[in-house]
């Protein structure tokens, strides 16, 4: 079974985190929710998530996808963790995939994931990094080898479902997202 870890910090987007979350497991995926401590995280609008775990407890674990939400400050404290970077650049070298959303993808610039690279985020999230060679691209999802970013909480259903496909095929995606009455494509 594939499996996702969905870092939670202080701040995130919570319609960015639970839409990932949730349509992962509703195709069958491994996912596993870590705060960076051990508090219940306080989301962008006010909605309080309870994680599964730590990112302490499972820094060891090697995940198929590390899915970041965004939000602010939530993206910018996902950023300022040392534990999270070292994790997302073992992640990459391991060739497993590495993917945020929203304001998220300036993690992984930070994390020096994004060099010569497509990518997309929430305008003005990436213009503060200097990120070399980046090709930004204003898509709902770009997906550029094993990284993959999007730009919002509007095209969080988008950016999970395209998770889901590359991580459990085309027919679990079709699968899921026709139970989720979307409007055909």
């Amino acid at each position: 079974m594939a499996s996702v870890l969905v870092p939670l910090a202080q701040g995130c987007e919570e319609i960015e985190a639970v839409t990932i979350i949730d349509l992962l497991r509703r195709g069958g995926v491994e996912v596993v929710t870590a705060g960076l401590d051990e508090r219940p995280v306080r989301a962008s609008r006010g909605t309080v998530l309870v994680p599964d775990t730590t990112l302490d407890q499972v820094l060891d674990h090697a995940f198929d996808m590390i899915a970041l939400p965004g939000g602010q400050p939530g993206a910018d404290n996902l950023a300022a963790d040392e534990r999270l970077r070292r994790l997302l650049q073992r992640t990459a070298e391991r060739e497993a995939y590495t993917a945020a959303i929203c304001a998220a993808p300036r993690v992984l610039a930070d994390a020096g994931l994004l060099h010569g690279r497509q990518a997309t985020s929430f305008p003005g999230a990436l213009d503060d990094r200097a990120v070399e060679n980046l090709t930004y691209r204003e898509q709902p999802v770009v997906t550029d080898g094993r990284v993959v970013t999007s730009r919002g909480p509007g095209t969080a259903m988008d950016f999970a479902l395209h998770l889901l496909e590359l991580l459990q095929g085309r027919a679990k995606r079709d699968a899921v997202e026709a139970a989720l009455q979307r409007p055909p494509r």
